[in-house]
C-alpha cells in the first residue's frame, strides 16, 4: 500500500493557484499589450493587465510573511546535492521507470533541481520582470528622474524576454506535474495536499 502524506498545506495550495491564474492572466494580456493579438482591445487590455500585476504583488506580500513566518522559506534552500541524479533521471531514468532518487515529504517538498529553478525564478525571471514592469508602469515620469535618455524600446526587450521565460517556466512545470508515481499524482496532491508516495519508487536521500 502506498504512504499518504500531507504535502502541501491549505495557505500553500490557495497561493499556488491564485499565483498561476494571475501569471496566466499576466501573459495573455502582456502578449496583447505587445500587439501579438487582440482580444480586448488596448487600454482596456492594459487595465487588465495593471489589476492583475498589483494583485500578484499584493499575494506575495502575503506569501513572503507566511513562508517567514512558518519557516516554509526553508524548503527553497538551495542545493546542488543529488543535482546530477536529478538530471539523470528527468532525462533518461524517467523513461524507463527507473525509481525516483528523491522521496518527497512535508520537510523536503522540493527536490534539489526544482529548488535551483525557483532560485533562478526569485533571482533572474521576477527582477526582470518587476523591474521592466515598474518603468513601464511610470514612463511618464521618466524625464523628472532624469531617465530622458532610456529608451522604452530597451524595456519592451527586456519585459518580453522576462514573460517568454516565466513562460517556459510554466509548461516545463506544467509537463513535470505528470511525472509522478501517476500522471496525476502531483496535480492531486496539489489540490488535495495530500499525495500517494510508492515506496518502491522512491529512495530517501543519503
Amino acid at each position: 500500500m502506498p504512504e499518504k502524506i500531507l504535502r502541501f498545506k491549505r495557505f500553500e495550495r490557495f497561493w499556488h493557484w491564485s499565483q498561476a491564474a494571475l501569471i496566466i492572466i499576466l501573459l495573455i494580456t502582456g502578449f496583447e499589450v505587445h500587439g501579438i493579438y487582440s482580444l480586448f482591445g488596448f487600454e482596456q487590455v492594459v487595465g487588465y493587465h495593471k489589476i492583475a500585476a498589483w494583485t500578484l504583488v499584493g499575494l506575495w506580500v502575503f506569501a513572503i510573511f507566511w513562508h517567514f513566518t512558518t519557516g516554509e522559506w526553508e524548503q527553497y534552500i538551495p542545493t546542488l546535492d543529488r543535482v546530477d541524479a536529478m538530471i539523470k533521471y528527468y532525462a533518461v531514468g524517467i523513461f524507463k521507470n527507473a525509481p525516483h532518487p528523491f522521496r518527497h515529504d512535508p520537510l523536503r517538498k522540493h527536490n534539489p533541481l526544482q529548488r535551483l529553478a525557483y532560485l533562478f525564478v526569485l533571482l533572474v525571471i521576477g527582477p526582470t520582470i518587476w523591474i521592466s514592469g515598474w518603468f513601464y508602469l511610470f514612463y511618464n515620469t521618466w524625464p523628472e528622474y532624469g531617465l530622458s535618455t532610456l529608451k522604452l524600446e530597451w524595456i519592451a526587450v527586456a519585459h518580453a524576454s522576462g514573460a517568454y521565460m516565466i513562460l517556459i517556466f510554466l509548461i516545463v512545470h506544467v509537463y513535470l506535474i505528470t511525472t509522478g508515481h501517476t500522471p496525476t499524482a502531483h496535480l492531486k496532491a496539489m489540490i488535495t495536499g495530500w499525495e500517494e508516495i510508492e515506496e518502491e519508487k522512491a529512495h530517501p536521500e543519503a
